[in-house]
């Protein structure tokens, strides 16, 4: 149906303690000359800081297309939450209150979008390149879909290549139209943290179409003291990974229930995630996290064999479960190299 929202597109801007950067990124999302058909959506999550007083400032600046909610603290997914049943645009992006879009890519994606506005079936998804925007780094790294996306091509899930080993689409990636997360009713778990993992997998079944824009839109700021990413923060926060993973099992459609594209791609990320999840539990050292480990596969069998087989057979997923000390051996040493290697963290 011809979409009949006041807007054409809803940044949704997760905010907790963020008064040192939110007026970067909301400048970042205003500046466009389409910036009328913008909607700016400001979740300010029981900040203590100057995040309140910023955010109203800058919607009394901009009205009609910045708006603010102040609310309780909820955490990262509770604030998205708010941000998915309030927005009022076509799509909606979720763009955190530290991180910014690049001005060309955003005038690119909207020229796009421009073209569903009558569309009796629009395209559910958009997926772009991002930036790790990392602090000290000249030489930014921008993650590519072009190897597994035909761009600028309505697609289904059967259209897409395979994706490399540690590659997949974050929530950074995503741009979903609105009603497709309504109507898979995705609502992320509160006061946890990396839930950005359900965000860009458990409404996948009701996408049904997708285009990829090759364009680096999201700049994904690293390396922010206490950020949720750096390893001794998600070490102390593994048990939020296990919990993620567990809601993602449960997300998982069984084989023959959806297309063997869509199927494959989620086993893939599915796996992904909780060779992640298992990664973290190793380095901690913790004799109680390695059973927590063995238990987090164990709940994939008993949720569904076939999806935990399915699981099981992609490589990273054989490679997280050498047995013994050796195998954790291996797995720290793995994981360090790459550290040095890719340096994100």
């Amino acid at each position: 149906m011809p979409q009949t929202s006041s807007k054409m597109l809803t940044f949704v801007v997760p905010t907790f303690n963020m008064d040192t950067y939110l007026e970067r990124c909301v400048s970042s999302l205003t500046a466009n000359p389409d910036s009328d058909d913008i909607e700016v959506l400001i979740i300010d999550d029981g900040s203590s800081d100057g995040t309140p007083e910023l955010a109203d400032r800058l919607a009394a600046a901009k009205p009609g297309i910045i708006r603010v909610i102040h609310q309780t603290n909820k955490g990262h997914g509770g604030a998205v939450n708010t941000g998915v049943a309030n927005a009022k645009g076509m799509y909606l992006k979720v763009v955190d209150a530290d991180d910014w879009v690049g001005q060309g890519s955003l005038k690119q994606l909207m020229d796009v979008i421009y073209q569903q506005r009558d569309a009796s079936d629009p395209i559910d998804m958009f997926v772009t390149d991002y930036v790790y925007d990392k602090i000290g780094k000249r030489r930014k790294h921008v993650v590519k879909f072009d190897n597994v996306m035909v761009a600028d091509r309505r697609l289904g899930w059967d259209n897409l290549k395979r994706f490399g080993i540690a590659q997949y689409m974050i929530m950074h990636a995503l741009i979903f139209r609105t009603e497709v997360l309504r109507q898979a009713k995705t609502k992320l778990p509160e006061h946890t943290f990396y839930v950005d993992f359900i965000y860009a997998y458990q409404p996948f079944p009701w996408v049904k179409s997708l285009m990829y824009i090759s364009t680096p839109l999201y700049h994904y700021f690293i390396g922010r003291d206490g950020q949720s990413v750096q390893t001794d923060v998600m070490i102390r926060r593994v048990d939020q990974l296990v919990r993620v993973n567990r809601a993602m099992v449960a997300a998982t459609p069984e084989h023959g229930t959806v297309s063997d594209g869509l199927y494959r791609y989620m086993i893939h990320f599915l796996s992904i995630e909780s060779v992640v999840a298992s990664v973290f539990l190793i380095l901690s050292r913790k004799p109680a996290n390695y059973q927590i480990k063995q238990e987090l596969w164990e709940n994939q069998r008993n949720v569904s064999p076939q999806i935990a087989r399915d699981v099981r057979r992609q490589l990273p997923s054989r490679a997280i479960n050498l047995p013994g000390s050796v195998g954790r051996w291996i797995i720290r040493m793995g994981y360090h190299i790459a550290e040095n290697i890719i340096g994100f963290n």
